[in-house]
């Protein structure tokens, strides 16, 4: 695309959004638009915050996990907003790296067969990346910025921004935690492509923020029946996660917190027993992390959810997985407030784990996080249903208490059951400790 193209402003406009108003203004750039968000005055035009987005209508508007796109577009006006002062230019044009929509998705398809997301565009006859970024660069100059804090991952941004005469003073990465569903996307534009480290740093044996929660949840293999099971809690030194009395905030401390998030953020699903709804009214939301949030299972097989449970909140999709056993009413007085209700058989402690996990698979589930409470972690346990088994573990002793893992029938030590592959972090004050859970043969 030549230099010389200047862009020609279309539209000025205000643009309310639920990260508040933005004072907009529409560029045309050789057939392209780009969206100037604009917060705060620009002012001398020096040190602006500024993100340069390109279209991404999958990520972007339908939140396809493929990309970290939507999320880092959620992640920019957020920033943007608290500092009161900056741009966000959203560049039409730009889909898949700037070969549309159409040949996008084609795109996809090749990677479902093995490629990765620079082969897929390759193969199609395309190069890497047929963006240049000039475009962006000439609507900042025409606001008047001069110099900026680029919200980016990409190196390429900050380089054609520089070419375009607008001084970069730092680029400020935009971290997202890895889904299972895009953690090669993610390292494949790290290794190839040079971008800052996406999905931010890999946890390690000392006290820092983790998003990289990969060789905590191991290799993850769904099979065509049921989902890849992680169970997940965190408990004292005793095996306690909650007193007598059912105080359970905050046994861990805010890094486990924050791996526990991102663990949500990786995977397609997160489940819990409705005790655990009635006891601490949870929202199973993302919120310690940069990432999307899960679809919230929850097994209730008698309906016993109380209507004004977080968990039934439009933050994020909610499933209730219930049996013949509840109201057909409540069922129906469910679903017409946005809630999807499953109807699974009964099972001697609630619903049919097995059958439950089959509906699952079948609706596309392919990760689940099983969070609790005591009971769902030991069935899931004690009916070998669990595939991976993170325990974070706080430096505290509580004496009686609720316990973990409830009885799991082993009557011999040679007959427990044990990790393998483990992973073994810190985490602030606490210890993670995760790994493939295996029942001895026979």
């Amino acid at each position: 695309m030549s230099s010389m193209i200047l862009p020609t402003e279309v539209a000025e406009l205000t643009l309310p959004t639920p990260f508040g108003e933005w004072q907009t203004r529409a560029f045309d750039w050789d057939g392209s638009v780009h969206l100037c968000l604009c917060r705060g005055a620009i002012g001398d035009g020096e040190d602006v915050l500024v993100r340069l987005h390109s279209e991404c209508l999958t990520g972007d508007a339908l939140g396809s996990l493929r990309c970290d796109c939507g999320v880092q577009l959620r992640q920019a006006q957020r920033a943007i907003a608290a500092e009161g002062r900056g741009v966000l230019v959203y560049s039409t044009g730009h889909e898949g790296r700037g070969i549309g929509l159409a040949n996008k998705l084609r795109a996809y398809v090749l990677q479902d067969g093995g490629l990765d997301t620079l082969q897929a565009n390759q193969h199609l006859g395309f190069p890497t990346d047929r963006r240049t970024f000039a475009d962006a660069a000439a609507c900042l100059r025409a606001l008047g910025v001069r110099s900026v804090r680029l919200l980016s991952n990409n190196p390429e941004k900050a380089r054609a921004l520089t070419d375009a005469g607008i001084h970069v003073r730092r680029v400020v990465g935009l971290p997202t935690a890895a889904h299972t569903r895009n953690v090669r996307y993610l390292t494949t534009k790290q290794d190839l492509l040079g971008h800052r480290v996406p999905m931010g740093s890999p946890l390690i044996d000392d006290v820092s923020p983790p998003a990289d929660v990969a060789a905590l949840l191991g290799a993850v293999r769904p099979t065509r029946t049921k989902p890849y099971v992680v169970v997940k809690y965190a408990q004292t030194l005793d095996g306690r996660i909650a007193t007598a009395s059912g105080d359970s905030r905050w046994i861990s401390g805010e890094e486990e917190r924050r791996v526990s998030h991102a663990l949500r953020a990786s995977c397609d699903a997160v489940v819990v027993g409705v005790g655990t709804i009635l006891r601490d009214d949870p929202q199973l939301t993302v919120r310690m992390v940069p990432g999307a949030s899960p679809i919230r299972f929850v097994l209730d097989s008698t309906l016993r959810i109380p209507d004004d449970s977080l968990v039934l909140g439009d933050e994020a999709a909610t499933t209730i997985v219930t049996t013949d056993r509840s109201s057909p009413e409540r069922r129906d007085d469910l679903r017409r407030r946005g809630i999807s209700v499953v109807l699974v058989p009964a099972g001697p402690c609630g619903v049919e784990l097995d059958i439950a996990l089959t509906v699952l698979r079948e609706q596309g589930i392919r990760s689940v996080l099983v969070e609790g409470g005591a009971s769902v972690i030991t069935s899931f346990l004690g009916r070998t249903l669990a595939d991976r088994l993170i325990v974070g573990i706080a430096p505290r002793v509580l004496g009686s208490g609720t316990d973990a893992v409830q009885d799991l029938g082993v009557r011999e030590v040679a007959r427990s059951l044990r990790l393998e592959r483990r992973a073994v972090h810190v985490a602030g004050e606490d210890v993670l400790i995760a790994g493939d859970v295996t029942r001895p043969a026979g």
